[in-house]
């Protein structure tokens, strides 16, 4: 498999906070979101930004993240009504997008709550996503004796539901209610119980617990697009009703500095980051172990490389051209790919929902980082 930077593409994103409130006229009388109300609302934008449009390399993240701040600012501490007529999620990621000065913007998200947003992509598709949560107990009866996950244990487990809002009709585009109505039947099966003894999940993984409810949900809702299961706040898998991925986050604390940075630019001198770090993985299921991979199997197989950033000053090492997040994900999944060849893509994000999507593939959801 080749893993040369040639065969990767590149995604910067940016991220900002603003506070607003609005009202959404268009929803049916006595629906609560036709009331003046507030969010604190998160914009992200993820665009292929050349090389021509920053002042240097390597600047391309904190470019994006200035016309991000910017079209924040025309909306903080205001009424979203005073900006557009309805001000759902989907109109808000569409007006932002409308007017972000950047070239190359492949989507815009919207997120108004923890728990619900909105992602307009390059295709001018939306796909709203909604989490929902369970406690559930469960062990996993196929894998080899004195494996962790064979011993009954538990996890406070957390499930987005993906749809495209452009199959789901107006009606649905604008109102989460319609999700929680379709969910609330699963959460009845799941919700407090040991899944082991559900019928279909005698071998709960992440994948098959998201395939199981993919069957349950997608004829009620023939807009799903994707599921994904959170297993722990670290991993999980998503799926699209033929293909299974897998994601592992980890956290690295490493120094760097940005060398093409001008003097004057704070990037150019000796700083640090609480990096978030993704990788994504696609690999057909197992069929007796019902997973794609072994969580533990990718931790440890990637701990070396982790041990190798993680504490680290980044731009000290010879391999890096340069310490920015786009430098520093194509090493990742260049020397990554090496031991782990499932690997799909790598997300780095130096701050929250600020960095580098890297990948053979950068379709999917924008699971919240």
């Amino acid at each position: 498999m080749s893993t040369t930077p040639l065969s990767l593409s590149v995604l910067h994103a940016a991220s900002c906070r603003f506070e607003a409130a609005r009202q959404v006229d268009m929803l049916p009388a006595g629906h609560r979101c036709r009331n003046l109300h507030g969010h604190g609302f998160t914009a992200t934008a993820y665009a292929r930004v050349p090389a021509d449009w920053v002042t240097y390399p390597g600047g391309e993240v904190a470019a994006l993240q200035r016309q991000v701040d910017r079209c924040a600012d025309l909306l903080n501490y205001g009424v979203l009504n005073d900006k557009l007529a309805q001000p759902t999620d989907e109109n808000l990621a569409r007006w932002i997008r409308g007017r972000l000065d950047a070239p190359g913007i492949d989507r815009v998200s919207v997120q108004s709550t923890p728990n619900q947003g909105v992602e307009v992509d390059a295709r001018d598709h939306a796909h709203v996503w909604r989490r929902y949560r369970f406690q559930a107990a469960h062990r996993l009866p196929h894998v080899p004796l004195g494996h962790k996950c064979g011993r009954l244990h538990g996890h406070g487990f957390e499930v987005i539901v993906h749809a495209d809002q452009d199959l789901a009709g107006a009606d649905l585009s604008i109102d989460y209610d319609h999700l929680d109505d379709l969910w609330e039947p699963i959460a009845a099966q799941v919700n407090y119980r040991c899944l082991n003894e559900i019928p279909g999940l005698s071998n709960p993984t992440s994948e098959m617990i998201s395939s199981w409810l993919w069957e349950r949900l997608k004829p009620e809702l023939p807009a799903m697009s994707w599921v994904t299961v959170y297993e722990t706040a670290s991993c999980g898998a998503t799926y699209d009703g033929a293909n299974y991925r897998i994601w592992k986050d980890f956290t690295l604390d490493s120094a760097v500095q940005l060398r093409h940075a001008p003097a004057n630019d704070p990037r150019h001198r000796i700083h640090g980051h609480t990096y978030t770090l993704r990788l994504h993985l696609g690999a057909p299921l197992d069929q007796i172990m019902g997973w794609t991979l072994d969580f533990g199997d990718v931790k440890a197989v990637f701990d070396p490389i982790f041990k190798s950033l993680d504490h680290h000053p980044l731009h000290e090492q010879a391999e890096l051209a340069d310490g920015d997040t786009t430098t520093i994900a194509r090493w990742l999944n260049e020397r990554t790919r090496r031991e782990l060849p499932q690997l799909i893509r790598v997300d780095l994000f130096e701050s929250e929902g600020c960095g580098s999507l890297v990948g053979l593939d950068l379709a999917g959801p924008a699971l919240p980082v």
